[in-house]
């Protein structure tokens, strides 16, 4: 091929309005192609937004002049000469807003963000699509902007590489073999693997319903229905699976979007500082014209942050603690404080300058988000770092300062769309200091595990039976991305990450934090790794109500079937669970009682649960839980049980029984209400859980 070749052969002139109409009917084409070929690192909701600007953009102002006699039609020319001039000028934009920044050079239209469309007050976002949608998303992330157009055109617009070329060099791109020779090394190395699923059931006669209120009961929906997860290919073999099946699927449909808020805290807290900073300067003006000295420019004040010596030290990348990788194994206890600092950018000092000043003063565009109970000032003194590496598309730091483990991203490419996370993990130990969250993106979850983990595996807490697979670290101590179930819409499978150390293993759940939590079996006082057959039995039926805590500061999680109890009507023998799940700060614990079927294949039913409350706990392990149950046969029943202390149990209201021990099954009515209670061994009176 010569290079003549690569000139565009236009098939005539392109009048306004020929574009306009070009443009109107393919306008959902067109955007589509815009937000495939702009970067994927850039957040979701600029690059829906700019995908439509770039089209909006498109519209020449005058008639687009072409040839005298227009050349002979190629066979995969484009068939309307409106939209191949609007598809080329699309193109050329979203070239050009993929190439960085640079420090001298006036910024090009395109590389802005757009000034129209804006969206205030809501984060705008394509619908999620599956595992093969994720591995296309994984690939265009790893190709250049010239590939991943000359992708969009080979599989989207079904093009020939000739005139791929063509499309390329009038587009403006550098180099179009070079994308296109970009692309045949990746088909080269990339194997599509085989179909792999999994496919979790709910079935049963009875049901339960939800306690609603202090020692009440009430009813609960019905069954969950069945779900289908299909295993994740591999990103290579994406150039394989794709083609236009994927790349026309809702995940790169940036004209049906969803709608989410955005911060309303920091929306509400900007305005009260606007508010609380007019108020200020009103007064500070009123003091500066008082006589004498008053508050004025010779008051009693500090001096700046920024001129403050500890403030300074703390700032300083030079100053940060940096632990030796010979001093944990000799070191007396194992956590964060003996993690050895790690990652290629461990010496980056201007990204850890960066990220100290963004921790001390973050900007307004900075999403950062912060746990419960989680302090989000400046750093006390030089933290500790644990972690600098580049992750995927994202820079990313870690820190700890004794009390929080904190973590800064910022793209590859550019430093817009920063982020700061806060997490405490103060008192944090052996198996809590085993593993934190390092990135997050499009679904998945990877992993800085600590320098004494041995092994690290994952495990589908609903498939006990099903053993755990390997999961690959890097010499870095960073896991593979591996999919996590805080950010799937449905409870499909649930993964959790298996970690071995000189001591055992561990079970480490993902519950959307910094620092997974510790899933714990067995009785209050003296738990321990939800790792046996009896704790994944019990696991597979209560892992989906861990929705409830997701995001709150979860240290731990522990299980424990503290009743047995034999159903009316001989429908089977059932079981009683307390899930109590622990925060890092202590208060704002989350006590759920739950009641599972005889058929081990129904996933356990809410019957209970309550905040801040001792029960199930340490300081008092004893529980009493009670639900509405329905018989195979239709009868209803009032089904209670207790703890091991409790020596009888009462209902009253709607139905009114007693029976010694603890347990209880009395005849009612649907939707019956009624109060439950119990006495202890020592005759003290226990409540219900509720």
């Amino acid at each position: 091929m010569s290079t003549q070749d690569l000139v565009p052969s236009p098939v005539g002139p392109v009048d306004v309005e020929q574009a306009e109409a070009a443009l109107v009917e393919r306008y959902p084409r067109l955007v589509r192609i815009a937000y495939l070929v702009l970067p994927p690192a850039m957040p979701r909701t600029r690059r829906v937004l700019t995908a439509h600007a770039l089209v909006q953009r498109a519209l020449p102002r005058r008639r687009v002049p072409g040839p005298a006699v227009p050349e002979a039609r190629r066979p995969e020319d484009a068939v309307d000469p409106g939209y191949a001039y609007v598809r080329g000028e699309v193109l050329r934009q979203a070239l050009v807003a993929g190439l960085p920044l640079r420090r001298f050079a006036l910024p090009r239209r395109a590389q802005l963000p757009p000034l129209l469309p804006q969206v205030w007050g809501l984060r705008l976002f394509p619908r999620a699509g599956g595992a093969d949608e994720l591995a296309l998303d994984q690939l265009l992330a790893g190709l250049s902007a010239p590939a991943r157009a000359a992708y969009v055109l080979r599989g989207l617009e079904r093009q020939g590489d000739a005139e791929v070329l063509r499309v390329l060099a009038a587009a403006g791109a550098a180099d179009p073999r070079a994308a296109l020779e970009e692309l045949a090394a990746l088909e080269e190395d990339g194997e599509a693997p085989g179909p792999a699923g999994r496919v979790a059931e709910q079935a049963g006669p009875g049901r339960v319903t939800e306690q609603a209120g202090p020692g009440r009961v009430a009813e609960q929906a019905g069954p969950r229905r069945a779900s289908v997860s299909p295993a994740a290919p591999s990103p290579a073999a994406a150039t394989r699976l794709g083609g236009a099946s994927l790349l026309e699927s809702p995940e790169f449909d940036p004209c049906a979007l969803q709608a989410r808020p955005g911060d309303l805290l920091r929306r509400r807290q900007h305005g009260r500082a606007v508010l609380v900073g007019a108020v200020a300067l009103l007064v500070c003006g009123a003091l500066l014209g008082l006589p004498g000295d008053g508050w004025g420019r010779n008051g009693a004040a500090a001096p700046s942050y920024a001129r403050n010596p500890a403030a300074e030290a703390a700032l300083d990348p030079a100053n940060v603690r940096r632990v030796a990788p010979a001093v944990w194994p000799g070191a007396v206890r194992r956590d964060f404080s003996v993690w050895p600092a790690r990652g290629e950018l461990a010496g980056d000092a201007p990204l850890l300058r960066r990220a100290l000043a963004v921790w001390a003063r973050p900007g307004g565009a900075v999403e950062s988000s912060a746990t419960p109970g989680t302090p989000v000032g400046p750093p006390m003194g030089p933290p500790q770092l644990l972690f600098a590496g580049r992750v995927d598309a994202a820079r990313v730091v870690l820190f700890h300062d004794g009390l929080r483990i904190v973590r800064y991203a910022e793209p590859v490419e550019g430093t817009a769309g920063a982020a700061l996370d806060f997490a405490r993990a103060d008192g944090a130990e052996g198996p809590g200091a085993s593993a934190v969250v390092v990135t997050r993106a499009a679904g998945n979850v990877r992993y800085l595990t600590a320098p004494w983990v041995t092994g690290t595996a994952v495990r589908d807490l609903l498939m006990p039976g099903k053993e755990p697979w390997a999961l690959r670290r890097d010499a870095r101590g960073v896991t593979d991305a591996v999919p996590s179930p805080a950010l799937a819409k449905e409870c499909a499978r649930w993964n959790t990450l298996q970690v071995a150390d000189g001591s055992g293993g561990r079970l480490l759940g993902d519950l959307g934090e910094l620092v997974p939590a510790r899933l714990l079996w067995g009785p209050p006082g003296a738990p321990v790794d939800a790792t046996g057959r009896e704790a994944r039995a019990v696991w597979a039926r209560t892992a989906c109500q861990l929705t409830t805590v997701l995001g709150q500061g979860v240290g731990s999680v522990r299980a424990w079937r503290f009743a047995r109890q034999s159903l009316p009507e001989g429908a089977g023998r059932a079981a009683w669970v307390c899930t109590r799940a622990e925060t890092w700060r202590g208060t704002g614990s989350r006590v759920l009682a739950q009641f599972l079927p005889p058929d081990p294949k129904v996933p356990a039913a809410l019957a209970a649960r309550a905040q801040d409350a001792p029960a199930c706990g340490v300081r008092e392990p004893r529980v009493l839980a009670g639900a509405l149950w329905q018989a195979p046969a239709g009868g209803w029943y009032v089904l209670a049980a207790g703890g091991p202390d409790v020596a009888s149990v009462r209902v009253e209201g709607g139905v009114t029984a007693r029976a010694e021990g603890p347990v209880l099954a009395a005849e009612a009515e649907a939707g019956a209400r009624a109060e439950l209670s119990a006495a202890l061994d020592d005759g003290r009176r226990l409540p219900a859980l509720g």
